[in-house]
Parts: C-alpha cells; structure tokens; sequence
C-alpha cells in the first residue's frame, strides 16, 4: 500500500525535503517562522561563576565535633560565613559571626550561650 505516496517517490526524504531539521535555514524557514519562532539563537543568560558568592555554613550540632570543648568561637576567623540551626545543641557558646539563622540564635541561647552579629 502506498499512502497516496504513489511508488518510489514517497520512499525517501526528498519527498518532505530532508529528514528532521534539515532546511530549517533555507527552504522550511517560513515554517520554522511560523511553528518554532524560538528554534534558533541564544535565549537568556548565564551569570559568570566568579561573580557568585555562597555562604560557607556551619550547624549548630557541628559546634560539638569541631571545636571540641572550646567556649568562645570566632566562626569567621575559622571560615564560615553563617550559622545554621540543625542539630542538637550540647553546650553554651559565645559565637561570633557575621550571620545566622533565627533558630540557631534561638538553640545557643536555650543552652545559656550567645550570638553576636558581627557588622
């Protein structure tokens, strides 16, 4: 059965002038117009990497394992950026650093410790 293709000539791509996406820039560009508008060219942007900066975090139940027995923590002096609250708090510490999240401020202080928000 044909298809209404006739014989050899509705065997190969010549009938719908090639395969896939070929003539897409020449001879299908009135249907590429039409159905695909957005097919070709560059769509948004892409931030440069260097110019991103993620925090360096640290959890509350890290304090323990990390800084073994130590009161006083300079978390920025150490590297980290913010202080987060997962985890189980043991101890009351005095941290400084430059930002941290409600809950973590809220998990010292429970255990009789203090966050101070450097500038």
């Amino acid at each position: 059965m044909t298809h209404g293709k006739g014989k050899k000539g509705g065997r190969g791509s010549g009938l719908r002038g090639g395969r896939g996406n070929a003539g897409l820039h020449k001879h299908k560009f009135g249907y590429m117009l039409k159905y695909m508008p957005d097919h070709f060219g560059v769509h948004g942007f892409k931030r440069d990497p260097s110019l991103l900066k993620e925090d360096r975090v640290i959890n509350v139940g890290q304090l323990d394992e990390k800084f073994h027995g130590k009161k006083e923590i300079d978390l920025s002096k150490e590297g980290f950026d913010k202080l987060l609250g997962a985890g189980i708090v043991e101890h009351g510490y005095k941290i400084t650093v430059k930002s941290a999240s409600q809950k973590a401020i809220d998990k010292i202080a429970q255990h009789g410790g203090e966050v101070k928000i450097e500038e």
